[in-house]
């Protein structure tokens, strides 16, 4: 427990790091980032050994992670014309999450979060943390719990639209890991696809 406690304090530092106002500045978000992501999910990987060997590359996993992928931006573009009406802030707020892209290639961007960035925060947030709080408590408090600490870690861009962002998507992550964790593949690939649809391929304006 004390290892799942300092990796999970230790992800907060670096979020807060990344998206806070007074320190967001002076980092280069995307290379963060990376390394942040990178170095939780090696974390997990040695505290959490074997965990690779419950992936099944199916056809039927890489179908169903495109459809939550689908399913999730949809709810999300929902989400953004309903924010619009009830708050003046909602949308700006979304555009500065947005800026983060500028000045990137959208290929190099695409890659990272693809391949490094979105497969990472799986292995940490669901394969490692709610899997070990559903063990240590219950699989409902471990999804809760680790729902809510997702968003939690965001907190520090006091950006409200991106820690709801973060409760909405990592609440759908969370319950399709408590429901079904055998399809934690396809969970992995739904999230990786899904950054970058609604980040590069289809932004949400």
């Amino acid at each position: 427990m004390k290892r799942l406690l300092l990796t999970i304090v230790f992800a907060a530092v670096l979020w807060s790091v990344m998206f806070s106002p007074w320190t967001a500045p002076h980092v280069n978000f995307w290379l963060m980032m990376t390394a942040s992501a990178c170095t939780l999910s090696i974390l997990s990987s040695i505290f959490n050994p074997g965990w690779w060997r419950t992936l099944r590359f199916s056809s039927s996993n890489i179908i169903l992670g495109v459809l939550i992928a689908v399913a999730l931006w949809g709810v999300f573009w929902i989400g953004d014309k309903l924010s619009q009406l009830m708050f003046d802030f909602a949308r700006p707020q979304v555009d500065t999450i947005y800026d983060m892209k500028d000045g990137f290639s959208p290929w190099l961007l695409t890659a990272l979060m693809l391949f490094l960035i979105g497969p990472a925060e799986e292995i940490f947030w669901r394969g490692y943390v709610q899997k070990n709080l559903s063990a240590r408590w219950s699989a409902n408090i471990g999804f809760v719990v680790t729902t809510l600490i997702y968003a939690l870690v965001h907190a520090g861009s006091f950006n409200f639209m991106l820690i709801m962002a973060a409760l909405v998507a990592g609440a759908a992550w969370g319950w399709l890991y408590r429901m079904f964790p055998e399809r934690f593949t396809a969970i992995i690939i739904s999230h990786a696809l899904w950054d970058v649809a609604v980040f590069i391929w289809f932004p949400i304006m």
